[in-house]
């Protein structure tokens, strides 16, 4: 059985193209080139990729903007042909991972009402709805949710991204990919 190896690091100028790609396909284009540039500018800014090393085409990218004691997660995306593989679940431990690393206190995003999918993923790690925001999404036009998960600095909370990764790692088994990588080993350039 062959497996194929998975990289997840910070996103680097290099990938630059393939990001705004990625994002085309996955989000429609809310991103540019220049706003990915100002991210990896930013000391305040995750940005992570999903890749195969040796391909210029990424699976997966994710970002969050460390503000106050608040990760704000502002995307999470992974390629459609790749979908239900645990790519996703690997990205979101992996921000989530960060951001307590980063000593932030919790995490919050956006999501469309009508993403089953995300919002499953969301509830699993503990993300509990806080509002919502009408017609935050354009294209088609929808209401978005307000998620908020806390405690990413309780005791607790390593040993819950040591499980998510438990469970990513075992469903990407299942779709030949290998991940060894630990989440203590993700470092951003900006804080090693």
């Amino acid at each position: 059985m062959t497996f194929f190896q998975l990289q997840l690091k910070p996103l680097t100028v290099e990938q630059l193209d393939a990001v705004v790609e990625l994002d085309r396909l996955c989000l429609g284009g809310l991103w540019t080139m220049e706003g990915y540039r100002r991210e990896l500018d930013s000391p305040n800014s995750e940005l992570l990729v999903l890749s195969i090393p040796g391909q210029s085409h990424l699976l997966g990218v994710g970002c969050f903007w460390a503000i106050l004691e608040e990760a704000h997660i502002t995307i999470l995306a992974v390629h459609p042909n790749y979908h239900g593989q645990g790519l996703g679940k690997l990205l979101l431990s992996a921000l989530l991972a960060r951001a307590g690393q980063r000593g932030l206190e919790r995490a919050t995003l956006e999501v469309r009402t009508s993403n089953a999918v995300a919002l499953g993923l969301y509830e699993k790690f503990g993300f509990k709805v806080a509002g919502s925001r009408p017609k935050y999404y354009q294209n088609p036009a929808e209401d978005a949710l307000i998620l908020w998960r806390s405690g990413l600095q309780y005791p607790s909370f390593a040993q819950e991204v040591a499980q998510w990764q438990a469970e990513a790692a075992a469903r990407l088994k299942e779709y030949h990919w290998h991940w060894s990588e630990t989440i203590r080993e993700v470092r951003s350039p900006k804080n090693p």
